[in-house]
C-alpha cells in the first residue's frame, strides 16, 4: 500500500473503480522543455485517456518540439492570454474524468497516475489528489516538497487553505468540479493554483495525497528572485478574495485576516527590497513605509529607517545578505543567488 494522507471521510465510503486521467499541459514558449514533460506524460504505468497541449501564443518553435508526438497528443492554440487560459482551454478539451495538471517544464515519474488512480479508486469522496515531488534546482534535487517545515493539511483543509497554499500544484481535479467551479481565473497571473484550491475547497471539495515524490517539479531561481514582489501581491489578491466570501465563519476569518496581513508585509518588504537593489526612484518613499507599518518587527523597521536616509548602503547590505542566505522560494525553500 502506498501512503496516503486525506481527511477521514464524512460517511462510509465504498471504494470504486478507478477513474480515467487526463493530462493538460499549458505550453509558452516552451520548445526546448516540452519533450520531456510530454514523454513523462506518455510512459505512464497507467495510460492516460488524453494528452492535451494547450499552445499560449508561443512564438519559439514549440510546434518543432512537438512534432514527434503529433499522433498521440490533442494540440490546441490561442492568442497568448495566460497560463490559467491555457489550462482552462486544456481541460474543456479533455476526455478523462480527472485532469491532472503537467507544467511544460516539470516531469511525471512512470507510476505517477497510476498511484492517482488507487487513491482516487479507494477515496471516491476526494475531488483533489496530489502527490509529494522533488524540488530540483539547475538540474540537482534539493529537497521533497512536503516536510516537517512545509506539511499536508488533514484535520482542517478549509481553515489551512485560507493561511498557505497546502496542495502541490501538479494535482489532479475532477473535470465535472473544476468545469462548474470556474476553473483558473484568468485575471490573476500569480498564484493561480492557489486561488482555484481556495475555491473548490471552500466550496466543499476535499484533497488526498499520495505521499510519495512522483514528480520533478523545477524551480528557476532567478525568475523567482525577479517576481518575488509580484508573486507576494499576487497572494494577497488570492486573500482578498477569500475574505470576500459570505460563507466563511468566525473563526475563518480570523484565520484569512492573519494570512493576509501577514502577506501584505511580506509584499511590502519584498517591494522595497527590489526598489533598493535597482536603485528605484520610489526606493525611499517604500522604505519609509516599512519603518511606519505597525505590523512590521521592530528590528526590520529599524533597518527600513536606515534605507530611508542611506538607501545606498542599504542596497550593499542587501546584496550581500542574498549572497549569504538566497532568497525564499515555494514551500520554503531558499535559492542561493
Amino acid at each position: 500500500m502506498r501512503p496516503v494522507l486525506a481527511p477521514p471521510p464524512g460517511g462510509k465510503v465504498e471504494p470504486r473503480e478507478a477513474p480515467t486521467f487526463s493530462v493538460v499541459i499549458a505550453a509558452y514558449q516552451a520548445a526546448d522543455t516540452i519533450g520531456d514533460a510530454i514523454g513523462s506524460a506518455l510512459a505512464q504505468t497507467l495510460p492516460a485517456s488524453d494528452v492535451v497541449v494547450c499552445d499560449d501564443g508561443s512564438t519559439d518553435e514549440l510546434e518543432r518540439s512537438l512534432a514527434p508526438y503529433a499522433d498521440r497528443i490533442t494540440f490546441l492554440r490561442q492568442a497568448n492570454s495566460g497560463e490559467g487560459a491555457a489550462k482552462n482551454a486544456a481541460v474543456r478539451a479533455a476526455r478523462g474524468e480527472f485532469a491532472v495538471f503537467l507544467d511544460a517544464d516539470d516531469v511525471f515519474s512512470p507510476e505517477r497516475l497510476e498511484a492517482l488512480a488507487e487513491l482516487a479508486g479507494a477515496r471516491p469522496d476526494l475531488d483533489v489528489l496530489t502527490t509529494d515531488a522533488f524540488l530540483e534546482v539547475g538540474g540537482k534535487v534539493v529537497r521533497r516538497c512536503y516536510d516537517e517545515g512545509w506539511t499536508f493539511e488533514t484535520n482542517d483543509q478549509r481553515g489551512a487553505i485560507l493561511q498557505r497554499n497546502f496542495v502541490f500544484g501538479l494535482a489532479a481535479v475532477r473535470r465535472q468540479t473544476f468545469l462548474e467551479g470556474g476553473g483558473f481565473d484568468k485575471s490573476l497571473r500569480y498564484a493561480t493554483d492557489w486561488d482555484l484550491w481556495c475555491r473548490l475547497i471552500l466550496d466543499g471539495s476535499r484533497v488526498g495525497l499520495v505521499a510519495e515524490p512522483l514528480a520533478r517539479y523545477r524551480l528557476n531561481p532567478t525568475a523567482l528572485s525577479a517576481q518575488r514582489a509580484a508573486l507576494l501581491r499576487g497572494r494577497c489578491h488570492v486573500l482578498e478574495k477569500a475574505a470576500a466570501r459570505p460563507d466563511l465563519d468566525a473563526a475563518e476569518r480570523r484565520q484569512v485576516t492573519r494570512a493576509l496581513t501577514a502577506e501584505r508585509r511580506e509584499a511590502l518588504l519584498a517591494e522595497a527590497h527590489e526598489a533598493l537593489i535597482q536603485k528605484a526612484s520610489h526606493a525611499r518613499v517604500l522604505a519609509a513605509r516599512v519603518a511606519g507599518a505597525p505590523s512590521m518587527p521592530l528590528g526590520t523597521r529599524l533597518k527600513a529607517i536606515v534605507a530611508a536616509v542611506a538607501p545606498g548602503l542599504a542596497a550593499r547590505r542587501l546584496k550581500q545578505a542574498r549572497a549569504l542566505h538566497g532568497v525564499p522560494g515555494p514551500a520554503g525553500v531558499r535559492f542561493p543567488l
